[in-house]
């Protein structure tokens, strides 16, 4: 499976919705735009000039203890600007950095200052201005500078075709004033860009430009293991490459008083470790090799949770629900790919997947059919479009398919022997129109070329699945073949988009906005390293990106997203798969956490979360 959202503090992000609504802060002179605290996308934010803490913190949370998190995978690398490009970067590295803005987890698309005291952007949003905290210091003592953040801007968008394509509409990064940096757009009216560069992680100038510990100059464009220099409330302690990373909690952080860190990085150490496999990382949390995991195996929630330490209350699991995103996971074709480009090939291929013999046969019942790209919020589309929705695709008739107005989308059903058999007729029908016959078994098309798929996978228990499906395709006469790789080999396939069939998953926010160019857009279907796994390059989904984008209010911004939603269900670029509300979580019982959790963004461990020293009496240290 492979996340959409990447990076240090995930891209998907709040997008376009009501007019960006500002908390006052210290005045700004009559001709300027006034200064303030914070932006959000979804109303006025939440808390105002001079509040303390963030409400779903506690603010006198001890501090102390160690944190063991586990890891999939491996890492080669400490640098941001070239992570998912050359390197496979250290997961717990964007605790040593930090951005211009933090994100309130107790509100929708909402961000106050970090680095950055105030912003403010004239009314047209053609611009935006952040304003640095005097008490602002890297780790070395020096303070971050105006030159910092354009540099880091610069860097990022030269060297990272994922965020030279975010900020694509970001022409420049400038100097206004002695802690003072303005982002200019090349174009007025994108409501959501403001709040966009606020996300900017901002690196150290000097250090980079300097030497390392062997005399050579730092390269920015490169990969390094050296331990990194930030701002942030945690410095790199030890590591083993590919194995594991110590990060320590700063003493003397700069900013620990601030109202958005009260309360949080409560660890004295957190510590992250490295395992090759699924299975073993599921028996390192049974052995007490770490402490907190999500749970994304149905089977293991089900079945796997029977060892002595969860039985006798030593280990916790406990579900917390979904608020803040949609989602879609599918099987994701590569439309690059000239056999899967009809999709009458597509739908075959939806027509034989048997969700409901498969939820009930391997998943115990748990899951749910996803039946849109929105999954789980109000921006799935449902029926037949009314009112704006039908406007706005009314507006790009010539551009999508003509049944989103005459025909509601609908995810095959199985689950039964009679269903089964007329998908399977159906799905036959749907490949002989598309060209493709049925000789000596095989499915081939007028050169004698089989149709056949290899679905690529990192983790062995995507097996469970794909060969629970393969049958089906095979009865079509389609060859399917299953590969696993490594997470390296796997990441440098998919940047190279070299696969047939892979499982992806989609994270969408409650305002979705410029990032669904890069999921859906046709420039990013060719660019290296893109989010566009699919390779979607259509006309129609274009026009109605940009709908969303420049949606002028909430109710726009709704209408737009699900005539989207309709559009790409109406292609059959996926076979959905499956989707669960709730975050399923097992834990050693060694922590607090707040009595209120955040709304939008339990469980939110380790980030508010304490070690508690009874607890860990009681259950043992683990160390």
């Amino acid at each position: 499976m492979r996340w959409s959202a990447k990076g240090p503090r995930a891209l998907v992000v709040a997008a376009v919705a009501l007019a960006a609504l500002w908390v006052a802060a210290p005045a700004a002179r009559a001709a300027d735009p006034e200064w303030r605290i914070g932006l959000s996308l979804m109303g006025a934010p939440k808390y105002q000039d001079g509040f303390t803490h963030f409400d779903y913190v506690r603010p006198d949370a001890p501090k102390g203890g160690t944190v063991r998190l586990g890891r999939q995978g491996a890492f080669d690398n400490f640098n941001l600007v070239v992570a998912g490009v050359k390197g496979q970067i250290e997961g717990g590295v964007g605790l040593v950095y930090e951005q211009l803005t933090e994100q309130a987890l107790d509100e929708v698309s909402t961000a106050y200052g970090l680095l950055a005291e105030a912003m403010r952007h004239p009314d047209d949003f053609s611009s935006v201005t952040y304003r640095l905290r005097a008490e602002a210091r890297w780790q070395d003592g020096k303070p971050v500078t105006p030159e910092d953040v354009i540099f880091s801007f610069d860097a990022f968008k030269a060297n990272s075709p994922q965020y030279a394509f975010y900020w694509q509409h970001v022409v420049k990064a400038e100097k206004t004033g002695e802690r003072e940096v303005t982002f200019r757009f090349d174009q007025p009216g994108n409501r959501e860009l403001p709040q966009i560069v606020g996300q900017l992680t901002v690196l150290p100038k000097h250090w980079w430009e300097g030497t390392g510990p062997d005399g050579r100059k730092r390269d920015i464009t490169q990969t390094t293991l050296e331990p990194p220099l930030g701002s942030g409330p945690y410095r790199l302690k030890a590591f083993d490459a590919q194995r594991n990373a110590v990060y320590e909690r700063v003493k003397d952080y700069w900013g620990e008083k601030l109202p958005v860190r009260v309360g949080t990085n409560n660890f004295d150490e957190i510590r992250f470790e490295y395992y090759r496999d699924s299975t073993v990382l599921f028996e390192a949390l049974k052995g007490d090799q770490y402490d907190f995991r999500i749970e994304n195996s149905a089977k293991n929630w089900a079945t796997g949770y029977d060892f002595p330490a969860a039985k006798d209350g030593r280990v916790l699991r406990e579900e917390f629900a979904e608020r803040a995103s949609g989602r879609m996971q599918a099987f994701a074709f590569n439309l690059r790919r000239p056999k899967f480009q009809d999709a009458r090939v597509r739908r075959a291929f939806n027509l034989a997947f048997d969700f409901e013999e498969l939820n009930k046969q391997l998943f115990y019942g748990q899951y749910q059919r996803i039946k849109s790209y929105f999954e789980g919020t109000e921006l799935a589309s449902s029926g037949l479009p009314e009112g704006k929705e039908r406007e706005i695709l009314e507006s790009v008739r010539d551009k999508v398919p003509p049944e989103v107005f005459t025909t509601p989308h609908a995810t095959p059903v199985n689950g039964g022997p009679q269903a089964v058999r007329d998908n399977l007729r159906e799905a036959d029908r749907l490949l002989k129109e598309a060209g493709w016959e049925i000789k000596g078994g095989k499915r081939v098309n007028a050169k004698g070329e089989q149709l056949a798929a290899e679905f690529l996978a990192y983790d062995p228990t995507t097996e469970r699945y794909v060969l629970f499906y393969k049958p089906a395709l095979e009865k079509l006469g389609i060859g399917v073949s299953l590969r696993v790789v490594d997470p390296s080999q796997y990441e440098n396939r998919m940047r190279d988009f070299d696969f047939d069939i892979t499982t992806e998953l989609w994270g969408q926010s409650l305002s979705p906005g410029n990032e669904q160019r890069d999921l859906w857009g046709s420039a990013s279907a060719n660019r290296p390293g893109s989010r566009n796994t699919l390779g979607v390059r259509d006309p129609g989904v274009d026009a109605l990106i940009d709908k969303v984008i420049f949606a002028r209010d909430r109710e726009e911004l709704v209408a737009a997203t699900k005539a989207l939603d309709r559009v790409l269900l109406a292609h059959d670029y996926v076979v959905p798969q499956w989707t669960y509300p709730f975050t399923r979580t097992a834990r050693w019982n060694r922590f607090g956490r707040p009595e209120t959790m955040p709304k939008y963004a339990a469980p939110a461990f380790p980030t508010i979360w304490w070690w508690d020293a009874e607890l860990a009496k009681k259950t043992g240290s683990g160390r």
